[in-house]
């Protein structure tokens, strides 16, 4: 068995986002079609352009694409997965939200060129339109193939004895383990002085009265708004459900008018002007203008000194970093379990090299159980203050039962879907129509999807 087969097989949900690891098959010649039906899959159907589109936004996005074979063969086996979680009574349908989300998604993408053309050329797509039709596909196709694949391995689990057996057989294979280190932060949001926050309510009013007086509030939102969310877009934001914004925004927003504008309302991310445009059952459409809380010198400098204060206590024994964390940091993420930071794997040992090079920069030359002098940084595009606990440091090695046991249990449990997914898989072929163009006839799929 190749691990990394395995592994990439587990994560076929994701679709597209797979690298490279199966066998490379022959490419298929570009230039021979335009567009047309490239597979069909059930009532499910993948077009050449989807793998065009796809492909280049997976590039752009700067995930590994593998050659064209085994990304259609991803897209396949998702397919499978797509459409039999669509039969699936009991997977919810989430068409309305994914909508949503791609407008968003879109406009997120945007603010991070200089105009609309100069994006929609990077990805390679003609018009706006495609683009979010494409982002709002790959969204369904990720969550159906995702809720499916949690349906067929809901109940796969592993034993303590299956555990062993796994490391026995692959000891040798098992990845090598960068240096690691374990960290605890507090993280503090310097606050504002009420003559600062007075300021950009007062900028604010003074926009609300220019609108009232006959500018345009899309205008203006263009101009002064600092969300790069929506600033493009006129400051709008559409469909949007109960309970996605925080409370204080939907709040003011929902006892708005039509058209009425509300006052400066206060969020964790700054001062809006909010307008109401529409709101029709659970959704409403509104537009706002934010000026974020950006803290001046004097207001950094205070919450400095305040956060030092606790870091004395903290060496001082008065309090443990654990409840100074609770207590005093501003990071919903890790406040409530004692500050310590986390992988994307959940695990609480993170990779010296993936370290963000300002924390990199800070923990250097500490030893565990030290704390670092006060720094500056910045958490969801707002500057903080924050101290670090270094909790443990891990040398490089090779995966070991004996100190890695939930990470080799976590490669044991996911051969174990592996296996399960790939007899779902050939259960449901001999049921399932599966057509492919004879365009790909040459590639050497894993699985007998060239069949009619």
């Amino acid at each position: 068995m190749k691990l990394a087969q395995n592994r990439a097989l587990v994560l076929l949900l994701a679709l597209f986002f797979l690298a490279g690891s199966m066998a490379t098959a022959q490419q298929i010649q570009k230039g021979m079609l335009v567009d047309g039906i490239t597979a069909v899959i059930g009532d499910e159907i993948i077009l050449e352009s989807d793998i065009e589109e796809q492909m280049n936004y997976a590039r752009q996005q700067g995930i590994a694409v593998p050659d064209r074979c085994t990304f259609l063969e991803n897209m396949v086996n998702n397919k499978l997965l797509i459409y039999e979680a669509k039969r699936d009574t009991l997977i919810e349908n989430r068409s309305a939200a994914f909508k949503e989300s791609a407008d968003s998604k879109y406009n997120n993408i945007l603010s991070q060129f200089p105009d609309e053309r100069t994006m929609l050329a990077t990805y390679k797509f003609r018009t706006s339109y495609e683009m979010k039709t494409a982002i709002e596909k790959i969204d369904s196709d990720q969550y159906y193939g995702q809720q499916k694949y949690m349906r067929i391995t809901e109940k796969v689990d592993v034993t303590p004895n299956e555990v062993t057996d796994f490391f026995n057989t692959y000891r040798y294979q098992l990845p090598m383990v960068k240096d690691e280190v374990s960290l605890a932060q507090i993280v503090m949001y310097p606050k504002l002085t009420e003559a600062h926050k007075d300021e950009i309510k007062a900028r604010l009013m003074k926009m609300k009265e220019q609108i009232v007086a006959g500018e345009s509030f899309e205008q203006m939102a263009r101009i002064y708004s600092e969300d790069p969310g929506s600033a493009s877009n006129g400051g709008l934001y559409t469909n949007v459900a109960r309970g996605k914004m925080v409370k204080p925004f939907e709040a003011a927003a929902l006892n708005l008018q039509e058209g009425e504008i509300s006052d400066p309302v206060e969020t964790e991310f700054g001062y809006h002007l909010i307008q109401l445009v529409k709101k029709s059952g659970k959704m409403y459409d509104a537009r706002h203008i934010l000026l974020k809380a950006e803290p001046n010198a004097e207001e950094i400098a205070a919450a400095r000194s305040e956060l030092d204060s606790i870091r004395t206590l903290i060496k001082e024994g008065k309090i443990t970093f654990k409840e100074a964390a609770f207590k005093f940091s501003d990071d919903k993420n890790t406040k409530f379990n004692g500050g310590v930071l986390t992988s994307p794997d959940g695990s609480d040992k993170i990779e010296k090299l993936n370290l963000p090079p300002t924390l990199s920069y800070q923990i250097a030359g500490y030893n565990p159980g030290d704390i670092t002098d006060v720094f500056q940084d910045e958490l969801n595009q707002r500057k903080t203050v924050n101290i670090v606990r270094v909790i443990e440091e891990i040398p490089s090695h090779q995966l070991d039962i004996a100190t890695d046991y939930e990470r080799i249990k976590n490669l044991a449990l996911d051969r174990k879907k592996s296996e399960m997914v790939e007899k779902w898989v050939k259960e449901k072929l001999p049921d399932t129509f599966v057509s492919i163009n004879e365009r790909y006839n040459s590639c050497a799929f894993k699985d007998e999807w060239n069949k009619k």
